[in-house]
This record gives structure tokens, C-alpha cells and sequence, in this order.
């Protein structure tokens, strides 16, 4: 039997939950805001729509509504999560929804600021395009890392430029690498995010993301399955046409050859997505995610392979 390093979790892979209690000693709730910003793809600045795959709420499904103030969907937020996590007192202020850096500095001071603030926030994750930081953002998340743990999460979804231009993504896989390595000579805890399943590619694409991913060595990496859902531009043509998607066993064992090529000191944030009841066009087996995170782990159990196998 191979030695199992993630032992906290009772997973072959680094779970972010196993690192959070590392860190902070205990559970920790990540609460998902909502700041009703824009995206430079949504507003005319690199085009418009957005991402193919992202509806009207810009990915923030289970943020707060960006009609209530910041610290009330907080508040509304941590209390929802309470009643699923008796006595978990500790949080992360997550702004989830678009692009978190895409506004002028002194907006993102009012956003961030009052929860560095909270003793009860042990960190922030900030979601947001390598097109959306400057300088100047930076140089300030970087101050706020000193008070707090920053997580920087940003969408690549796949490293392969014919894809980006399908999905209207805005912008290269080459600006995104640039970015990356900009990031890396700081202490931010950068987050990529991949999109497994999408119509116009490959499995060997998206293991060729992976091997990318790895080596630019992220913080942690979040990996989705596609979500095909109403009110996008994908789902019109799903609709109009369908597509072949990937079947739950299919995921499932590609899932489990990109942990093996990915660091196991790689935090594992997420191993699928799922949309909102009643938003989903297809596949309808990914809104069961208990069921693939379960399969992941009796495959991989059976298999005796663990994250970072074949790194």
C-alpha cells in the first residue's frame, strides 16, 4: 500500500478543508458575496456576453444578491452555512461572482477593507481575471496578505487559445501565464480554475491544461465539470443542437489521472461544479455531487493511485 499523505480528510488528494483546519485549527466556512461588478468580456472592453458558459449571475449561483449591502449577505450567508455547521465560528469572506478586481482601487477598498477587519474572517478569497489586476491591485492585495491570507482565484479553464476564443474568455493563454508569473513573485495564495467537458475539446486537451496547471504550480486548483445551463450563449446552441458531453465514469476517470499529474502539495479546492436546481441543461449526473466525489474516491481507492502519482 502506497503511503497516504492526506490522511486529515480521509482522501487520496489535498483537500482545501484539510489545509483550511491546518491552518486556522478548525473548520472553516467560506461565505460567498456578491459585489455586482462586471467583467471586461461582459462590458465591451475585451467584448460582450461574457464567458459561454456563465449565466447572468457571473458564476456567484450561491453568492449573496447584489441588491443587499456586503455585510448583509455576509451575515445571511454565515447564518445559512451555521445551521449545516454547528458551532463553526471562524469564516473566509468569499467575493465569488465576476470579476472582484474590476473596479478602481479605492471600490476595492471599500469591498475588502471591512472584512480585514472582522477578527471572525480569517481570510479573503477574491475571485478575478489576470486582466483585471494592475500594479497597483496588486501591490494592495499583496498588503492586505500581510494581515490576512489572500486566495486569488483565477479562470483559465483551458490552456488551449482555440478554446478561450469559443468560450469568449477575452483573453490568451500567454496574458494568463504572464499574469501568473507576475503573481508568483508574491505571496498571494493563487487559485486556477480548469473546465473539464467543454464541447470543442479533447480529453488529451484537457490533460494537456493539467500538465500546464502543474507546472506553473499554483496554490490550488479547482476543477469543474461543464455545466451547460439555460441563459448562456452555450445553452442556446445546446438547445438549437445538442453536444456530446462527458458521462459520469468518463469524468470520473479523468478527474483521477489530473490529480496524479498535479503536485500533491497542490490544494484541491473543488473536483466538479454544480449549478443551480432548475439551471442546468445537461449533464443532469453532475448535479449529483455527492455521487461523483464518491466515485473519485472508491476509484482511486481501488486503484491505489494518490494525488501526484505521475508528477
Amino acid at each position: 500500500m502506497k503511503p497516504r499523505p492526506f490522511s486529515l480528510d480521509n482522501k487520496r488528494y489535498t483537500t482545501f478543508n484539510a489545509d483550511l483546519r491546518r491552518r486556522f485549527g478548525e473548520k472553516v466556512l467560506r461565505i460567498p458575496l456578491n459585489t455586482g461588478l462586471s467583467c471586461p468580456n461582459r462590458d465591451g472592453t475585451c467584448g460582450t456576453g461574457g464567458c459561454s458558459f456563465c449565466n447572468a449571475q457571473g458564476s456567484g449561483e450561491f453568492a449573496g444578491s447584489p441588491l443587499d449591502d456586503l455585510m448583509t449577505q455576509y451575515h445571511q450567508g454565515k447564518a445559512m452555512m451555521q445551521r449545516k455547521w454547528l458551532g463553526a465560528t471562524k469564516t473566509i469572506a468569499y467575493f465569488q461572482a465576476y470579476t472582484n478586481t474590476y473596479a478602481p482601487l479605492e471600490t476595492l477598498k471599500g469591498f475588502f477593507e471591512p472584512f480585514v477587519a472582522m477578527d471572525e474572517v480569517v481570510a479573503l478569497a477574491i475571485a478575478t481575471r489576470v486582466d483585471a489586476l494592475d500594479e497597483a491591485i496588486i501591490t494592495y492585495l499583496e498588503s492586505l496578505n500581510q494581515r490576512k491570507p489572500i486566495f486569488l482565484e483565477l479562470g483559465l479553464q483551458s490552456i488551449h487559445d482555440t478554446t478561450a476564443t469559443h468560450m469568449n474568455r477575452g483573453h490568451t493563454t500567454a496574458q494568463f501565464i504572464t499574469m501568473m508569473e507576475r503573481l508568483q513573485k508574491e505571496n498571494l495564495l493563487t487559485v486556477i480554475h480548469v473546465l473539464n467537458g467543454y464541447p470543442t475539446e479533447t480529453k488529451a486537451m484537457m490533460i494537456e491544461t493539467i500538465q500546464a496547471v502543474a507546472k506553473l504550480h499554483p496554490y490550488g486548483v479547482k476543477i469543474h465539470m461543464l455545466n451547460v445551463l439555460k441563459n448562456t450563449k452555450l445553452g442556446r446552441d445546446y438547445q438549437r443542437q445538442p453536444f456530446e458531453l462527458l458521462d459520469q465514469n468518463e469524468y470520473e476517470n479523468l478527474v483521477i489521472h489530473q490529480l496524479q499529474l498535479l503536485p500533491a502539495d497542490i490544494v484541491i479546492l473543488r473536483l466538479t461544479g454544480d449549478g443551480e436546481e432548475g439551471e442546468v441543461l445537461a449533464p443532469q449526473w453532475a448535479s449529483n455531487k455527492t455521487s461523483v466525489l464518491n466515485g473519485i474516491d472508491k476509484k482511486m481507492a481501488r486503484w491505489n493511485v494518490v494525488q501526484g502519482d505521475l508528477a
